[in-house]
């Protein structure tokens, strides 16, 4: 070896920051991070690992959910419950999805907790790439594959776990878990986060003009006017309504998702998370992607020795992810029309919606890391002996 592998991180969100920790324990890796905005910061719904998500953290962050518990306000949390929210059958059990803890907490917390365990002077922000001088195409390929709106909306709101306890019933916080209301056009969620005193509150409607808006005005007419009827008949919606709205400022947020990326890998460079493969988030896994991500490109990078040799680590990368990744982004769009009871077959039926969820949700928790790892080591080598 010769120096030195120097690695540009662009992009400090949970992918970046966790690559840069599979990385930055390497003496012959030299990461930098750069991010566009002022601070590293990060804004969205609070997020769970699964159980999976945290084996691939445990790799990376030795004694992971501890850590997350101390740093970042993570609680443990049962098996997502999945519930029937308007309609005929509302308040029905769908199913409890698994029977393996994960963790719920909020996404700022968490890259803060991150961002403490790498050297300050590793950290640039304020930095945009300008140019980039390759003499392949760029890597996320045309236009056709960029992100584009899903055909829904969001909107959020954090508030005391007494306050949604009180609006939302004592049945939905006996035990520690997220759920998820299922209903006509529209899905609610709620999880506890930061060491169990607060609670995020979801409401994601359709949106079937597929409006390119990125951000929004809430008021009550909004939300009256996006939820059909039979919502406000069920067990949940009315409390949602008054916790979203009990906001100086409540906005509605576009959801947008990737349908496909041609490639992740072109030359010396090489896209993770949700530049690779944005989702949409009914399948909780966005932030679990984005950590398998790192994992496998840590340990691939631990076993390049030249600059040379970084392309057949991310021809590898790209050769196991990419599969593993579109197929969450093809099942997790199948999953929002199960939400949002548009699947002509389940609609709103709690025995149709556990058989097809069961089959949409099996795949996300079932690889094995070892394999997945070894794999892509094995790739690697081929495609650097060839």
């Amino acid at each position: 070896m010769t120096g030195r592998i120097r690695i540009g991180i662009v992009g400090g969100g949970l992918a970046g920051i966790t690559v840069a920790i599979a990385l930055v324990k390497h003496p012959h890796v030299d990461v930098q991070v750069y991010e566009s905005a002022p601070n590293f910061t990060e804004q969205g719904a609070g997020i769970g690992l699964s159980p999976l998500a945290l084996q691939a953290l445990d790799d990376i962050i030795p004694s992971a959910v501890d850590f997350l518990k101390t740093h970042a306000g993570a609680v443990e949390v049962e098996a997502a419950r999945l519930v029937v929210g308007s309609g005929p059958d509302a308040g029905a059990l769908i199913s409890d999805l698994g029977i393996a803890s994960g963790v719920t907490m909020n996404r700022a917390p968490l890259l803060q907790a991150l961002l403490s365990l790498l050297p300050g002077d590793l950290l640039h922000a304020a930095k945009r790439v300008k140019s980039l001088e390759q003499t392949d195409s760029d890597v996320t390929g045309p236009e056709k594959y960029a992100a584009s709106p899903a055909g829904c909306w969001d909107c959020r709101h954090l508030v005391s776990f007494e306050k949604a306890r009180a609006a939302l019933g004592d049945e939905s916080f006996k035990v520690d878990r997220q759920y998820a209301w299922l209903g006509d056009g529209a899905a609610m969620l709620h999880g506890i986060v930061e060491n169990r005193t607060m609670v995020q509150c979801i409401i994601a409607v359709l949106d079937k003009s597929l409006s390119t808006d990125r951000k929004r005005v809430v008021a009550r007419q909004v939300l009256e006017d996006a939820l059909p009827a039979s919502w406000y008949e069920g067990p949940v919606a009315k409390g949602m309504v008054e916790l979203i709205l009990d906001q100086e400022d409540p906005k509605g947020y576009a959801i947008w998702g990737r349908k496909s990326t041609p490639t992740y890998a072109n030359n010396q460079v090489c896209i993770v998370g949700d530049a690779a493969h944005t989702t949409a988030p009914w399948q909780s896994a966005g932030a679990g992607m984005a950590i398998e991500d790192a994992f496998i490109l840590g340990h691939l990078l631990s076993n390049v020795s030249s600059v040379g040799e970084i392309n057949g680590a991310f021809r590898a990368f790209d050769a196991l992810r990419r599969p593993r990744c579109q197929r969450v982004i093809d099942t997790g769009r199948k999953t929002g029309r199960l939400f949002y009871g548009q699947d002509e077959v389940a609609r709103l039926d709690p025995k149709k919606l556990n058989e097809s969820l069961g089959l949409t949700f099996a795949h996300v928790g079932a690889l094995n890391l070892e394999s997945h790892k070894n794999d892509a080591l094995e790739t690697m080598r081929a495609f650097l002996g060839s």
